[in-house]
């Protein structure tokens, strides 16, 4: 595992973030071709398309022998421990309604961890920046999540999958809930630019229902190398973010026979509360309390 790798992922991953970012920018506003992906409704307009393959040419160029997925080229490369997840514009219903809120979200695993994260917020121009255990940035700023306040007073973000339907009774009873507990829970449909509002302390915590994909992996090392804890519904940690992947795995899988044993079925999709130490234990309880 050698971190020079790492180290070229990120001025790579970084320079490409930022090129699909601004041709997103330029244009935004335009007459757009509007497509819908599936029977769900989600949208992708010939920017993503564009943008996914601007990403997706540069990082093969430098890196040929790595596996990489995309949004919208899907899965590409060889066979490899290295493993590319991309998601060009992430918001593409807020960029294709004219809301600007959307971004780039770009990240690098090794052996099944995320080393490497970067995501860009490409109306502000922002780029993010996390480093497994070499911290999370934007720009030329070290990020440390620091929310001050009582929890119950606080500004959550809810994120949920595409696959979560509108009968979905566990989905609704749980966001019910939290917004019963604190003051708001926010709603923006640009994950990854959630996870950078997270890192950088404006929010106290994140609470994401069945939601995995391309706009997942660059924020969530984002998050934790700001020093934001991040576990299932159950307090178990992330395989992704451990340090030994057969452990975390191991624990996870602990947590999956103790929910089973509850008569649970959320283990079967990725659900993760996300919280600075100082807040994580009260808001997991909420969690578990509305579920």
């Amino acid at each position: 595992m050698d971190r020079n790798e790492w180290s070229l992922a990120k001025e790579v991953a970084g320079n490409a973030a930022r090129k699909a970012g601004e041709l997103a920018k330029e244009r935004f506003g335009s007459k757009l071709t509007t497509l819908h992906k599936d029977e769900r409704g989600d949208l992708v307009t010939e920017v993503d398309v564009e943008a996914d393959r601007l990403i997706v040419e540069t990082i093969m160029a430098v890196f040929p022998t790595h596996r990489i997925y995309s949004e919208e080229a899907g899965e590409g490369g060889v066979e490899s421990d290295w493993v590319w997840h991309v998601d060009p514009l992430d918001g593409t219903n807020n960029f294709a309604l004219g809301i600007p809120l959307y971004g780039v979200s770009i990240s690098l695993s090794y052996q099944g961890r995320i080393v490497v994260g970067v995501v860009y917020d490409s109306v502000m121009g922002l780029n993010y920046v996390a480093v497994k255990g070499e911290g999370a940035w934007q720009e030329e700023t070290r990020l440390e999540a620091k929310p001050q306040g009582v929890l119950t007073k606080s500004t959550l973000s809810w994120i949920q999958g595409h696959a979560v339907g509108k009968d979905d009774r566990k989905a609704l009873a749980l966001r019910h809930h939290l917004e019963h507990s604190v003051k708001r829970v926010l709603r923006m449909w640009a994950p990854s630019l959630t996870w950078a509002m997270l890192a950088r302390g404006d929010l106290h915590g994140i609470v994401l229902y069945n939601s995995e994909g391309e706009d997942l992996y660059a924020g969530l090392l984002l998050a934790r190398e700001a020093g934001v804890k991040v576990t299932d519904f159950y307090g178990q940690p992330v395989s992704w973010l451990e340090d030994s992947t057969q452990d975390a795995e191991g624990s996870s899988q602990q947590g999956g026979a103790a929910a089973a044993a509850k008569g649970n079925e959320l283990e079967k999709g990725v659900y993760l509360v996300a919280a600075v130490p100082a807040y994580h234990e009260e808001l997991l309880k909420i969690v578990q309390a509305g579920i």
